[in-house]
């Protein structure tokens, strides 16, 4: 197991810094290519990272969450997740690129990855997973810790959906919009490009999968037992990926969809982390609940 650690935090590790190598070439060398003079093998590394760097970031941060997951809620409830995430995701892109619902009418273009089928990047979906189940262990931690009834489990589901549809405020314009597109809408939407079924499109996409996952999850006892500080990573991954659309975003001067990402999704998922139960508040109920259990065992030995 530390071994599993040890790798989920270099993968942590790599994931971030990634970005933030993506960044500064996407933002700092591409509109100075001069740049390159002065580094060693500048040419060379920059054709990589443009080549294999956003599959590279992609797939770290697919390998940290799982690790943190298997870890954490177990392999189980990790395949519970990940299953319907990547199959549901898939089948609504494949959709969406070939008839154009349920986000629009859109193309994929290069720079992330082999394309199944010759129109969906295999990195995409595996992004829907990573972000998902980010997404929705913040939102059921925040959320769940009120009282584990069937009437908390719809807030959660839609305050996770939320969150990634959130995301996509900021991610979309960077990532077709600015410098270097990796996908372009045929027909530029209402907002700002982006056509508002595309909203409607991630919220449902994330819920579907998110729901199925929380069918599985009702009685795994690790997944409604995440304290804060289990919940930091699923937080890291949610800003740093959060940061670097957002960056990209404000580059190109595209504004509004920041400032809606800021209030629907990354306020609220650091107010889910927030107001996660820390772990001596779980130790508390552990030590209330020890009487109890303990009377009930005495019951049934004497009887």
């Amino acid at each position: 197991m530390n071994l599993l650690r040890r790798v989920e935090k270099w993968c942590l590790w790599g994931h971030v810094l990634s970005m933030a190598f993506g960044l500064a070439g996407l933002l700092w060398v591409m509109p100075h290519p001069e740049i390159l003079e002065y580094l060693p093998a500048g040419s060379t590394l920059y054709s990589w990272s443009l080549a294999g760097g956003g599959v590279a970031y992609i797939l770290m941060g697919v390998v940290t969450t799982s690790l943190y997951c298997y870890r954490t809620i177990g392999l189980k409830a990790l395949l519970a997740f990940l299953i319907p995430a990547i199959s549901v995701s898939l089948s609504c892109e494949l959709l969406g690129t070939s008839t154009g619902l349920p986000f629009g009418d859109y193309s994929y273009l290069n720079g992330l990855g082999y394309k199944i089928a010759g129109l969906v990047p295999f990195t995409i979906p595996l992004s829907w997973f990573y972000l998902g189940i980010s997404c929705y262990l913040l939102a059921r931690g925040g959320l769940l810790t009120k009282g584990q009834s069937s009437l908390w489990q719809l807030p959660a589901l839609t305050t996770g959906a939320l969150l990634l549809m959130s995301w996509d405020f900021v991610l979309d314009p960077a990532m077709s919009q600015t410098a270097m597109p990796f996908w372009y809408w045929h027909t530029p939407g209402e907002f700002f490009g982006m056509p508002y079924q595309n909203f409607a499109g991630w919220f449902f996409t994330g819920l579907i999968f998110m729901s199925i996952a929380a069918t599985f999850w009702r009685e795994n006892g690790h997944v409604n037992r995440l304290t804060r500080s289990e919940l930091s990573i699923p937080l890291i991954i949610y800003m740093a990926n959060f940061s670097f659309a957002m960056l990209m975003s404000l580059a190109g001067g595209i504004y509004t969809p920041v400032f809606l990402g800021l209030i629907l999704g990354l306020l609220p998922a650091f107010m889910c982390w927030l107001t996660a139960p820390i772990d001596s508040d779980l130790v508390m109920v552990q030590i209330r609940l020890r009487p109890t259990v303990e009377m009930h065992t005495a019951g049934v030995s004497e009887s």
